[in-house]
This record gives C-alpha cells, structure tokens and sequence, in this order.
C-alpha cells in the first residue's frame, strides 16, 4: 500500500506547538498571540480569584483590564524569544510563587523572632549588601529585586540594568543568602537557556 505524503514520518524535532520546522499546522497560532492569550488567561484567572467578585460589572471590568495589559506586555510572561519549551518554562514561573511564599513565611518568623527577642537591640544590626546579579533580563531583574522586597527583612534600594543591585538587610542572617537560591531559580524560570 502507497503512503500518503502527508502521513510521512519525519525525524526532525517538533516544536512546542507540535509543529515541524517548515511544516506549519493549519491550526497553527502565531507566537505573539499565542503569548498574549495565555497572560490573559493567567491574568483573568488571577482577577477573578483576589478580586471575589463574581457581578458581570466586576468580570467585565476584570477582562477589559487583562486583555489591556495583556496587549500591551504579553510578551513577558511569555518571551517570543524561546522556541521550545513552553510548558517548562510556564511550569517554572508557577513553581516559583509557592517557593517564594515559602521564604516570605520563613522570613516572617526570622523578624518576628528578632522583634520579640529580650535582646532586640543586639541582635538587629543594619546593613547594605552589594552584588553584582547574573540576570540579563529586564523581568529577571524585576522579579528579583521585587522578590527581594516581598521577604520580610530585606528591601532592594537599587537595582541597575546590568544587574548591580543595592540590598538593606535588618541583620546578618536576612542578608546572607542573596543572591543565592533566589536568583537561581528565578534564571531557570525567565532567562533563556
């Protein structure tokens, strides 16, 4: 029995939309707009669970707001500038919130050991960290220093475009991990490898 051309089996890769190189789908979308309604879903989906609103009023003025930001930054949850890899890099950036709260809560007892501590005053010892980050996007570096923010102790006072950043610390102990883990794990999510 003949085969038909279109059922030929190919070595070559497919892409993250199940695609050949060269052998468009017809159900293909292009990459920017596949970017764009995937931060509009992630958004919505975010709208609706803090807002706790569910009158058509609120849902509208929710998908209006997300379809704005999502037309105008679509693209930075989801770089045009990776050609596989979607879901990692999608499962990577939802791994990293839990993780993040995980820190922000033990950040939180760290301060609270240190306010309610007999000896507060020894124990609190101001200080400015300087490092030099390896992160070259702009949303890497964003998400770092913002991150950085979020955990109790710590607040980023300068961060540059080459990744210089400038870190108050409450103590010693608040400071010691930067850039460390944090940083790691935010290149695996939003830097390309």
């Amino acid at each position: 029995m003949k085969e038909h051309p279109a059922e030929k089996r190919s070595s070559q890769p497919v892409n993250a939309f199940g695609d050949r190189p060269g052998n468009p789908s017809e159900h293909h979308i292009p990459r920017p707009i596949f970017s764009r309604i995937m931060t509009f879903i992630a958004l919505l989906c975010l709208w609706v669970i803090l807002s706790g609103r569910f009158d058509p009023f609120h849902l509208s003025l929710g998908v209006i707001s997300c379809a704005l930001v999502s037309i105008l930054s679509g693209d930075l949850l989801f770089p045009e500038s990776r050609t596989g890899g979607l879901f990692r890099h999608t499962m990577q950036v939802i791994n990293y919130a839990p993780w993040l709260l995980y820190q922000v809560i033990l950040a939180n007892l760290h301060v609270l050991y240190l306010v309610f501590h007999p000896r507060m005053m020894d124990l609190i010892d101001p200080r400015i960290i300087r490092f030099d980050s390896k992160l070259k996007k702009e949303i890497s570096l964003v998400t770092f220093a913002n991150s950085i923010t979020l955990t109790p102790g710590t607040i980023t006072m300068y961060v540059s475009v080459e990744g210089a950043f400038q870190v108050h610390a409450i103590d010693k102990a608040s400071g010691e991990p930067l850039p460390g883990e944090m940083e790691r794990r935010i290149a695996r999510a939003f830097e390309d490898e």
